[in-house]
């Protein structure tokens, strides 16, 4: 097992340049194409119409996959660090993991119901994407913190932390 989470260190780097790579280039079609005012467009917006739609969508669709594998990976190395000095139940673990995914389920939903098409799954998916994933790096902040300092050091604790207090703000508006 751990050979194979020695191989998984390039999926969080992956979804995150795959993730800008999706809003950018979206955001880029839909501004070249007169689709959006490019001050400032909601991230639904620059996706609602063909061609940057199916672009949108695909890239979300793949993002989703990737913070999926991520979680999973997160998930299986708490696990064992955890079978190595017990530090929190893993009931814990086990549910930050369906919420993650959860939370990319609601991705899906976003990629595959325009904003504009489907406004109330797409918002529906919007808003389990982010709640889910908000409870998620709170939970992972809570992970970190009391498997400190064994296996973290506080000074990334507090930075998971601080992701996760921008997050929770972030989710209001």
């Amino acid at each position: 097992m751990l050979c194979f989470l020695r191989g998984m260190a390039f999926v969080p780097f992956l979804l995150v340049t795959w993730s800008s790579a999706a809003f950018i280039i979206s955001y880029v079609v839909a501004v070249l194409s007169g689709h959006v005012n490019p001050f400032l467009p909601y991230i639904s917006d620059t996706g609602t119409t063909p061609p940057e739609s199916g672009i949108f969508g695909f890239m979300i669709n793949f993002s989703a996959f990737l913070g999926a594998a991520t979680m999973y990976t997160r998930y299986k190395i708490v696990e064992k660090q955890n079978q190595t000095s017990y530090f929190s139940t893993p009931v814990f673990n086990l549910v930050s993991l369906v919420l993650g995914l959860v939370g990319c389920i609601g991705m899906g939903i976003v990629a595959n119901f325009q904003e504009l098409a489907v406004p109330v799954v797409h918002d529906g998916g919007a808003l389990l994407a982010f709640v889910c994933g908000v409870v998620y790096t709170l939970l992972q902040s809570i992970i970190s913190y009391k498997s400190c300092p064994q296996w973290n050091s506080l000074s990334t604790c507090h930075v998971r932390l601080a992701i996760s207090a921008i997050s929770c703000a972030a989710v209001v508006p």
